[in-house]
């Protein structure tokens, strides 16, 4: 009977995941394409070992959907650049699904289950292409094998095969996101740590899991040596730079994100999980689980002392944190809480998905992170029609990266864009041609830039190099009746040649 209900609950586990992906396969299908996302999709029309912001993992997720759109006979769409981005979500909610089990069976499973696929930062963020999720996807897999190595008799054939698993997954993890790295950081840490574990590194299993993650990222090593470590350095600096602002105040923004992203309930009981297992570990996996969570959540903690850290930055640690908090032992009052916690967190993702359709918060569109999607196809129109005035041998492009990535991807025929980028922080355009290594004399620009009341800098700096520039139509960057931002098209002709320097 106790097998049957075992089985019983593993089941629900996965059909609660697999309900879960299909959910955001069809809020995927629905919601347009986030300035980002565009970005990462034009990586995805120039396959690289590594892109000026992040390692490749994303850009190959993207690159798969739309050849699959391609072999299918169909334009690429939203759906078509999120469906791998979104099944990576899968396996990532699966893999945590798998670590509550070994830690306390089935029903541990299920309430990792619910808890994971409720938790807005799975719900939302696995709807997205972003490089979150080929992140969550490996870290947790890397980390169920782990637990399945230190789980596994010391010395045994059976520990170093996970442990070989586990160090391919890592370096899958490290070909996502370079903050993967805190992953066998905090791994080491906890074997360090506890003398039990610290007999593992007489075995050959994790020296071996080192080579093989170490392998797998080579093409990324390869190309930032290409680039002058131009990638690392841009994250190192991106995340521990020099401190600007308060840091009182993004400590606080630090924490109000986990609450909103988690929900206030289910944060504080995984904290409350992973603090209880640091201090009465019952074994070396939950132990290791509980240094792993804790040590991200205190690295974010420091760099937030020095910049702002995004909410979504520490989410592999709710992977160790959600099976922990699933596998503790059950009270009538645990068990009460938890249920509040996910029925909020259910509330919280209500609310969100409707708002994502249609409105319904108070919110101005300038401030709502969901209206930053609305209004690109309008601005591809205007600009399109622009293209078109100026005839033949008209580009397009802007001043932001976010923007050329929209344009991109809605102009007709996805042309080539490119960013004029003479401020701001440099980007992936930065180390591709640049319009004045692509065009020839006598070619035209069209560009869509922020409505200013007088010339705008960037067609101020650029009217040297043609012949005429001209102020377009105003295109604003609407959500319903709301403006989300206004955008100016500037139409320049006549390429004389040349390009200015780039402000610092």
């Amino acid at each position: 009977m106790a097998a049957r209900e075992e089985d019983r609950l593993w089941r629900s586990a996965l059909l609660i995941t697999f309900a879960a992906v299909l959910v955001r396969l069809v809020f995927a299908t629905v919601l347009p394409l986030f300035p980002d996302e565009t970005y990462y999709w034009d990586w995805s029309r120039h396959p690289a070992s590594g892109y000026f912001d992040h390692p490749p993992a994303i850009a190959i997720l993207i690159h798969w959907g739309t050849a699959l759109a391609d072999l299918v006979g169909v334009d690429p769409s939203p759906l078509a650049i999120r469906f791998f981005p979104v099944l990576a979500g899968g396996v990532a909610t699966l893999f945590a699904v798998k670590i509550a089990q070994r830690l306390g069976g089935s029903g541990a499973a299920r309430t990792a289950a619910i808890v994971f696929s409720l938790m807005p930062l799975a719900a939302t963020g696995l709807v997205l292409a972003t490089p979150d999720a080929p992140l969550l996807a490996a870290s947790a897999a890397g980390l169920y094998f782990v637990v399945c190595a230190v789980q596994a008799p010391r010395g045994s054939a059976q520990s170093w095969q996970y442990w070989c698993v586990a160090g391919l997954a890592l370096g899958i993890a490290f070909t996502s996101k370079y903050t993967s790295i805190l992953l066998p950081i905090t791994v080491t840490a906890a074997v360090l740590i506890r003398p039990s574990l610290r007999m593992r590194l007489r075995e050959p299993g994790p020296y071996l899991a080192c080579i093989i993650a170490t392998i797998v990222f080579l093409p990324v090593l390869y190309w930032n040596a290409k680039h002058d470590w131009i990638s690392f350095r841009f994250q190192i600096e991106h995340g521990l730079g020099t401190p600007k602002g308060s840091a009182i105040k993004r400590e606080l923004d630090l924490i109000g994100g986990q609450l909103g992203l988690v929900s206030p309930i289910i944060f504080g009981f995984a904290a409350h999980a992973v603090w209880r297992t640091l201090r009465r570990p019952s074994d070396d996996a939950r132990f290791l689980l509980a240094v792993v969570a804790a040590g991200s959540w205190v690295f974010f903690a420091y760099s937030a002392m020095r910049r702002s850290v995004e909410a979504n930055w520490p989410a592999p640690s709710y992977v160790p944190g959600i099976a922990l908090l699933a596998a503790l032992s059950s009270t009538p009052s645990r068990d009460t809480w938890i249920k509040r916690g996910i029925v909020l967190a259910g509330l919280m993702i209500a609310i969100i998905y409707v708002h994502s359709l249609v409105p319904i918060l108070p919110l101005p569109a300038r401030r709502d992170p969901v209206a930053r999607s609305a209004g690109w196809n309008e601005l591809a129109a205007r600009v399109e029609l622009a293209r078109t005035t100026l005839g033949p041998n008209t580009y397009a492009g802007a001043d932001r990266y976010q923007d050329v990535g929209e344009l991109g991807f809605h102009l007709p025929g996805r042309p080539q864009t490119f960013c004029t980028c003479l401020s701001g922080r440099r980007n992936q355009y930065d180390l591709w041609p640049s319009y004045s290594q692509v065009a020839k004399p006598g070619d035209n620009l069209v560009l869509a830039l922020d409505e200013t009341p007088d010339v705008h800098g960037t067609v101020k700096a650029l009217s040297p190099f043609f012949t005429t520039a001209t102020r377009g139509t105003l295109a604003p960057l609407m959500r319903g009746a709301d403006t989300v931002s206004l955008r100016r098209v500037w139409m320049l002709s006549g390429y004389r040649g040349g390009w200015p320097a780039r402000q610092p």
